[in-house]
């Protein structure tokens, strides 16, 4: 069984840094292998991928990753693409484990997050890393839909957003206007080969808590889909959203 891999659509836009390597994995899956043990042959670090029935009864899921360097694997689109992130942000996935492992370790599981696990949870689910000119982060953090996507239309041709989270990438197996990413700042010196290291380094508990997100409704990016190509598509006020007085203003952290 394929779980969901053979509805993929890797000349999607926004799979570009993951195909090269997530393509012949799905391939794989399809022939009758599991999630676990694709990912698993693919792997380059300490970190295995195992069988979901490894992971025992009671205990946390983030816990376990911490203790033991395995990734408890289940078959489908949502842990498929989140083996593919720890392959390509090795360093990033392990240092959000790490802050996980923390927060449990000082507060146990408890049935509703803390703001900082809640923050890293969500970084890990839904966030996109983008390196972009100054004047697009600024459109952005205002809500000025107009100003980010038609009258800086051509600077985005300076820009790379890069999907991290992986339920975001399992939403976008079937694309629908609404789906709205948590967008992180990426520096613009950095190379692309520099990311997973600057992220594992400038993750940390209290800036995650004080949620350093931007929303971007991720179809509304020239390019990655048709549709955008009309002014009119952003026009939708149920999706690109004027800003609230509160989260205007600010710097790179400001919050949703």
């Amino acid at each position: 069984m394929a779980h969901g891999l053979e509805r993929i659509v890797w000349d999607a836009p926004w799979l570009a840094s993951l195909r090269a390597l997530g393509e012949p994995l799905a391939q794989q899956v399809t022939t009758g292998r599991s999630c676990a043990e694709v990912l698993d042959g693919a792997a380059d670090s300490p970190v295995r991928f195992v069988s979901q029935g490894e992971l025992p009864a009671g205990t946390a899921y983030e816990q376990y990753i911490h203790d033991r360097q395995r990734v408890p694997t289940r078959d489908g689109l949502h842990d498929f693409f989140n083996g593919l992130i720890w392959l390509h942000f090795p360093q990033a996935k392990r240092r959000l484990n790490a802050l996980q492992a923390a927060q449990i370790a000082a507060d146990g599981v408890q049935p509703v997050r803390g703001p900082v696990r809640d923050a890293i949870t969500l970084f890990d689910e839904n966030a996109a890393l983008l390196q972009a000119p100054d004047a697009l982060w600024e459109a952005m953090l205002a809500r000025d839909w107009e100003c980010l996507f038609i009258a800086l239309r051509p600077l985005w041709a300076q820009a790379r957003l890069t999907i991290f989270g992986h339920a975001l990438l399992e939403k976008l197996v079937q694309p629908r206007k609404a789906i709205t990413a948590h967008v992180y700042r990426v520096p613009q010196n950095l190379t692309v080969g520099e990311w997973d290291g600057w992220l594992a380094r400038d993750l940390q508990a209290q800036k995650l808590a004080g949620k350093p997100f931007v929303p971007l409704p991720v179809l509304g990016v020239p390019g990655w889909w048709p549709q955008n190509e009309a002014p009119l598509f952003y026009a939708d006020a149920q999706v690109f959203r004027p800003a609230r007085p509160a989260t205007v203003g600010g710097g790179s952290n400001s919050h949703i």
